[in-house]
């Protein structure tokens, strides 16, 4: 089962999952329309630097989980390896000093090992283990790396959209 607030997201993976025992569902963090200890394993996949109750978020969902059964989660990290979103901030806030308001690294300390296992462990979780994913960005060439910037979706790509067209060549330029 799938959970998010975004029906659009949900409509999305849906249709992208063949499998007929996969269902998507509306909710929050924080407040999963599952009952309780109902799942054997329970994820929170690249969205705990969105949920504005962490706490709330985890002991909710340790309330779905069985005795015994195993929840994880992972974030982008932010402020350290996820370097292609590193230059994106560097280079804005080289630019435009008031980017660095917006930089996801220092917005999400979630996104830090000693901050996401202290949360778990507040939310009464034991044995919890926090372990990097590093994981290689390759792109074709620059235009792979740069074009998902003009989305528009999500902080980075909504800054570099919102930029009129010489500011963001200008950002564009000090990338390449």
């Amino acid at each position: 089962m799938g959970v998010d607030p975004s029906v659009a997201f949900l409509a999305s993976a849906q249709a992208a999952t063949p499998d007929s025992r996969a269902t998507f569902v509306p909710g929050r963090a924080g407040s999963l329309p599952v009952p309780d200890r109902s799942a054997d394993v329970g994820v929170a996949g690249l969205v705990l630097n969105f949920v504005p109750d962490i706490a709330a978020a985890l002991t909710d969902l340790r309330r779905c989980v069985t005795e015994g059964g195993v929840v994880g989660a992972y974030v982008w990290d932010y402020a350290g390896e996820m370097q292609l979103m590193r230059r994106f901030w560097d280079a804005a806030a080289a630019l435009d000093p008031a980017a660095a308001a917006l930089d996801e690294g220092p917005r999400f300390p979630i996104a830090h090992r000693d901050a996401l296992r202290d949360a778990f462990e507040a939310a009464g979780f034991r044995s919890v283990r926090v372990t990097p994913i590093d994981v290689p960005t390759v792109f074709v060439d620059f235009a792979d790396y740069w074009s998902p910037f003009l989305s528009g979706v999500a902080p980075a790509p909504g800054y570099a959209m919102s930029l009129d067209p010489e500011a963001r060549e200008r950002l564009r330029a000090r990338l390449d």
